[in-house]
């Protein structure tokens, strides 16, 4: 009977190599060596065909080097990017994702929670909506776009100047009467601050404009009818249109062309998020940029930091404009 194969150890790798077993732990880590040395290491590595236990790490280190996200889905573009550079963060950390899609259910939210703790997950990362959401402090949550709580640390773009910078940059492609048109949450996040951004830069820009608010749950067709209500003679009442989203962005125009007007000859959108198509192509509209590979490490990092009282209640990290073919570029104009 052939004898099996015993299967390779830190010892092995750190014989192989020529190194100090805490030599092996260090690159295996990702700490710092010599370049010398983890040649070294991760030659005898790839040799002996060597895989870190994990699980054996984790008892050791009373950690499961594994954190859950909670999502609503990753249907919609701007979750699955952000789903994919958390994972791509947590992996350059040699930790394991857990993925909840919660499909904006408050319940599911709370039971995803519990199962994460039951599994012993290292933290949990989470875009959530329950306006009843019980977090407990034994284990770490990192919040994105709302404060839950003084204790839990919020990471977020900066809505507010995100609105204000949409309403500045119509004005500078010479727009003067233009419209907001919003699907929000009842809840006190973050996206809610664009709203008050927006009103700011039209003010600032003394430009003339209206709101039309939806709460979640009201039907998508109400804008078409608010738009509708404002096309007289073959003209829309607004010559610019700021969308709380990309996606919703996408809808409206769809609308005006239904409608005969022109984007971007009749009216210029602006949408919010910085949605491109296929993930790596042209963007969807011209939109407000949110830094979503900052925000998936800025995640990351707080949640494997040590020091749980150094962590901020809120980082607001910087938005940019994009031109994606719904605006008259100066240069087009």
């Amino acid at each position: 009977m052939k004898e099996k194969k015993s299967v390779p150890t830190m010892k092995d790798v750190a014989r192989e190599a020529g190194v100090a077993i805490g030599t092996v732990s260090r690159v295996i880590n990702g700490c710092s060596v010599r370049d010398d040395y983890r040649k070294k290491v991760e030659d005898a590595i790839a040799r002996l065909d060597y895989h870190v236990n994990t699980y054996a790490q984790g008892l050791k280190a009373v950690r499961t080097y594994t954190a859950a996200v909670l999502i609503p889905n990753t249907y919609n573009p701007f979750f699955g990017n952000l789903v994919y550079c958390l994972h791509q963060s947590l992996t350059d950390r040699h930790y394991h994702m857990l993925l909840c899609c919660t499909d904006y259910r408050a319940n599911q939210e709370q039971e995803y929670i519990t199962m994460a703790r039951q599994n012993k997950v290292d933290g949990i990362i989470g875009l959530t909506y329950s306006p009843d959401l019980i977090i407990d402090d034994s284990i770490p949550f990192i919040s994105i776009d709302r404060s839950i709580g003084s204790h839990i640390p919020c990471v977020a773009s900066d809505n507010f100047y995100g609105g204000q910078l949409a309403a500045e940059k119509l004005a500078e492609l010479n727009c003067r009467h233009v419209a907001f048109l919003r699907i929000g949450s009842s809840l006190n996040n973050e996206p809610n601050k664009r709203k008050a951004g927006f009103e700011n830069g039209c003010l600032l820009k003394q430009l003339s404009y209206e709101e039309k608010i939806l709460n979640d749950g009201d039907s998508i067709e109400e804008f078409k009818t608010f738009l509708t209500s404002h096309y007289h003679n073959g003209h829309l009442d607004f010559d610019g249109l700021f969308c709380v989203t990309d996606e919703i962005a996408s809808y409206i125009i769809h609308i005006l062309i239904s409608l005969g007007v022109r984007v971007p000859e009749d009216v210029q959108v602006i949408g919010f998020d910085g949605i491109r198509a296929f993930g790596n192509r042209e963007y969807i509209c011209s939109t407000i940029v949110q830094p979503v590979h900052d925000i998936a490490e800025t995640c990351v990092n707080l949640l494997l930091q040590d020091q749980v009282t150094s962590r901020p209640p809120l980082i607001c990290l910087p938005v940019s404009y994009a031109p994606g073919g719904t605006t008259q570029e100066k240069e087009n104009v």
